[in-house]
């Protein structure tokens, strides 16, 4: 495990924040990363970016925000948020590279949580 915090935190994690979240429970906290990596508001937003889907988009969007935000997964949070604010202003316009940055993002955490404990 300790190898898997310094590669977060390297990446950019919150992680000790998280771990005051957690309190302490890391294989809790690496299983809810792994989770996170499952989630499927990804999809969800995917499709609903592809079909011009707003409000289902902001939905999604939104909660990954939220997860994101409380796990401490900095780099995806400052992508979701790319995301969420024109969602919220009802744009939608260039939001698809975001998605698939941040889904980048979500493939490289999943790796290093495959990799690493």
């Amino acid at each position: 495990m300790e190898a898997l915090f310094k590669q977060l935190r390297e990446w950019g994690c919150d992680v000790d924040g998280a771990m005051e979240r957690f309190l302490g429970e890391e294989e809790l906290y690496r299983n809810c990363l792994f989770m996170l990596t499952e989630d499927a508001c990804f999809e969800n937003l995917k499709k609903a970016l592809a079909e011009g889907d707003i409000e289902a988009a902001f939905h999604n969007a939104h909660t990954l925000k939220g997860v994101i935000a409380n796990m401490g997964v900095s780099p995806m949070f400052d992508v979701i948020v790319q995301i969420v604010e024109p969602l919220r202003e009802g744009e939608l316009e260039g939001l698809m590279p975001l998605y698939e940055e941040l889904v980048e993002k979500k493939c490289y955490l999943k790796k290093q949580l495959t990799e690493l404990k």
